[in-house]
């Protein structure tokens, strides 16, 4: 059995959806890997991993618009140190993920049509993410 590995580092601009399928499938096609597993693991704990429409982009509007009433940012929070878009980034995170499976065949990964691979940054500010790509196969 194959293993490959590869830490990618993503820049953030702020609160949005940044689609990183294209990166993961250039990590599978270096791997070499035909037939196996690939296990995404996003570092962090406010923002999160997330396998969402790729077509039309007002269903990431949506879900943005959705996940804003559920989980609102105030100061009424006792985590509050950094800021109020911190906790509710955090309650984000738990309410989603930070890693995916996504089985591999003829080297590709295997996703619906309409499907894509996004880091969903849950905090105003930039930041830098780190993702591990682990192959297997």
């Amino acid at each position: 059995m194959t293993h490959y590995q590869k830490l990618l580092k993503i820049s953030t601009t702020g609160k949005s959806f940044y689609n990183i399928t294209a990166k993961i499938a250039a990590a599978v096609a270096e791997s070499g890997v035909e037939t196996g597993l690939c296990t995404l693991f996003l570092r962090h704990t406010s923002a999160s991993l997330v396998i969402q429409e790729n077509a039309d982009p007002d269903v990431l509007v949506d879900l943005a618009n959705f996940m804003a009433k559920l989980v609102p940012e105030s100061d009424k929070y006792i985590h509050y140190a950094e800021g109020p878009d911190d906790m509710p980034a955090h309650i984000r995170t738990v309410l989603t993920h930070t890693s995916e499976n996504i089985p591999i065949n003829r080297g590709h990964l295997v996703l619906g049509t309409w499907q894509g691979i996004y880091i969903w940054e849950h905090r105003q500010r930039s930041h830098s993410r780190e993702l591990v790509i682990h192959i297997s196969g």
